[in-house]
């Protein structure tokens, strides 16, 4: 198995320029905080999201009530941490197989998506993004936008980005304009009611395909994110999106990785220092 490859991405001027660095072995300790029973979620590929009270969010892919996966939080205590499943999944119309984890917004509700599920053209469902509200310590599920795999995409693993007025932005990976995966965003247009525009459908040309599952990174206003494949040399690219006048917002690629020497298949999220230099994986 090869080893992962980590890039940086430095912006000088207008060109981007990268750094290869490699990751050395170094001496941890690993102290498990919780270990998962089937009833409690199984398979947890999740990012970990937390709160200003110390409390942990995530999702489980599977198991929880009905098999279809769970969103979690666990709470410090005195005596250790307490695991709560805030959300069990069905596998039907509230979408199954959460992926990445949950987003928390600035008034503590949770964003997230789910592949399967919902409705649409797609075997087992073309996979939803919801919301989870809390009153009074009852979580309650809304499915914010069902995907058709028309258009709009199919299979949302990605997790979502908030911005400070509410809106919700991700990627799917699969379908759309040209079949090869999109970035959305969607808003309420009234209170219950939501709606998806299409912010960009990858061609997998020089713009790259199937967006990555990783977290898109809202950064004074410009979108940024990874696709998996495509771009120029079909290894994957990671690209920027600024925003424009009614709506619209213009896509472009800031580099596009050749698989040697700076690896290929961006999957997971990138993070920005304070420097403005991105940071992720291949």
């Amino acid at each position: 198995m090869k080893s992962p490859t980590y890039f940086r991405i430095k912006a000088v001027a207008a060109t981007a320029v990268f750094a290869l660095s490699l990751a050395t072995a170094t001496a941890a300790t690993t102290n498990v905080i919780f270990s998962f029973e089937e009833d409690e979620g199984e398979y947890a590929d999740t990012d970990l999201e937390t709160d200003s009270a110390g409390n942990i969010y995530g999702t489980t892919v599977l198991g929880g009530d009905f098999g279809g996966g769970t969103v979690f939080r666990l709470s410090p205590t005195p005596n250790g941490w307490v695991h709560t499943v805030l959300y069990s999944f069905t596998g039907g119309a509230d979408g199954g197989e959460p992926y990445k984890g949950v987003t928390l917004d600035r008034e503590g509700n949770l964003y997230g998506t789910a592949v399967t599920g919902g409705s649409g053209s797609c075997e087992g469902g073309c996979g939803v993004a919801y919301e989870l509200t809390n009153s009074g310590g009852t979580w309650t599920q809304t499915v914010i936008h069902a995907f058709t795999g028309g258009d709009d995409g199919s299979g949302p693993g990605a997790r979502l980005t908030v911005d400070r007025s509410g809106n919700v932005y991700g990627m799917a990976p699969t379908a759309g304009a040209y079949g090869l995966g999109t970035i959305y965003k969607i808003h309420q247009v009234q209170s219950g009611a939501w709606t998806l525009k299409v912010i960009h459908a990858f061609t997998g040309g020089a713009d790259g395909s199937s967006g990555s599952a990783g977290r898109m990174i809202l950064r004074n206003g410009h979108l940024y994110g990874a696709a998996t494949t495509g771009g120029t040399y079909g290894s994957g690219v990671v690209f920027e999106l600024t925003p424009r006048g009614g709506g619209e917002w213009d896509f472009k690629t800031i580099y596009s990785f050749r698989g040697q020497p700076d690896g290929s298949f961006p999957y997971g999220a990138l993070v920005f220092d304070a420097s403005g230099n991105i940071y992720g994986t291949t």
